[in-house]
């Protein structure tokens, strides 16, 4: 019997995992919406990002929102340079960007396999205890991954609504050659925005890292969540990465509570089969196709 605990319980887990999703799309389809590249490595710098907290913290001390902030931009910076050394050059050559994006993946697992090892780890939680209530249990680590990526998407949508850089931004994403024409440095515009989706990434690793175990692979399980996410909301669709991310994080927790896990994991391969058949372009497509 569903009861209306069960489905407060449901919404709440749901948020948690739909919080994250939504910081990983969101920076994948930022830099397929710009560079119209398919980022296969965009996993590892989720991955990236979490060891940078986890040494941040627990070798070098720092509080853990400031080991998140400083991931993000160590993250974001290192994800520029690869965007200028490794994409620049392939500019214009999709096939050739997205194998490089394959090599970059292989090559960032194997040198953190060999740095890290294999072995997992973990970061003490900076919050502690759970929220009771008659039909509601939410541990606050949890919550604390829902308000920041609040407060992320957020600053995220002033950014590109209200700044110079998120109007150039939206400029090159629906016209490269016109937005060049306008004076905009598109090929710096590419760099950031790929730091960006980058910094995205790695704030999602940040977040996540206190809740589960730490190792070289868990950028490959994320991938294919945010790749899950990007194809139901509209490959390049901001707004679609957000409904899409909620859309899976709310059904993969109803399934899981209802079905059992094992169910929950083909939730989203049957969400996509579904959205493909009702709505080829996604949820919410780009308006600009």
């Amino acid at each position: 019997m569903i009861t209306t605990s069960t489905i407060a319980q449901i919404l709440v887990n749901g948020l948690t995992s739909g919080a994250f999703y939504v910081l990983m799309a969101l920076g994948f389809t930022l830099i397929f919406g710009i560079l119209r590249l398919v980022n296969f490595a965009h996993g590892e710098f989720y991955m990236l990002g979490a060891f940078v907290v986890y040494h941040l913290t627990t070798q070098l001390g720092l509080d853990y929102f400031s080991a998140v902030a400083l991931s993000a931009l160590v993250i974001g910076l290192a994800g520029m340079m690869v965007e200028k050394t490794v994409f620049a050059p392939l500019r214009g050559r999709e096939l050739s960007m997205l194998m490089s994006a394959l090599g970059l993946q292989i090559a960032i697992q194997g040198v953190m396999a060999v740095v890290e090892g294999v072995d997992g780890f973990s970061i003490p939680s900076p919050v502690s205890g759970v929220y009771r209530s008659s039909w509601l249990a939410f541990p606050y680590e949890r919550l604390l991954v829902v308000g920041l990526t609040i407060v992320v998407l957020a600053g995220f949508y002033l950014l590109i609504k209200h700044s110079t850089l998120g109007k150039s931004l939206r400029a090159v994403a629906q016209d490269g050659e016109a937005a060049l024409m306008q004076g905009i440095p598109v090929n710096r515009v590419y760099a950031i925005a790929f730091g960006l989706g980058a910094a995205l990434a790695a704030i999602a690793g940040g977040l996540i890292a206190p809740i589960f175990s730490l190792h070289v692979y868990m950028g490959q399980a994320a991938l294919l969540k945010a790749f899950i996410v990007v194809i139901l909301g509209g490959l390049g669709s901001i707004p679609g990465a957000v409904v899409g991310g909620l859309l899976l994080g709310v059904a993969e927790s109803a399934f899981a509570t209802l079905f059992g896990g094992l169910t929950a994991e083909m939730l989203g391969f049957l969400l996509i089969m579904g959205v493909l058949l009702w709505k080829p372009t996604g949820i919410l497509a780009r308006a600009d196709g």
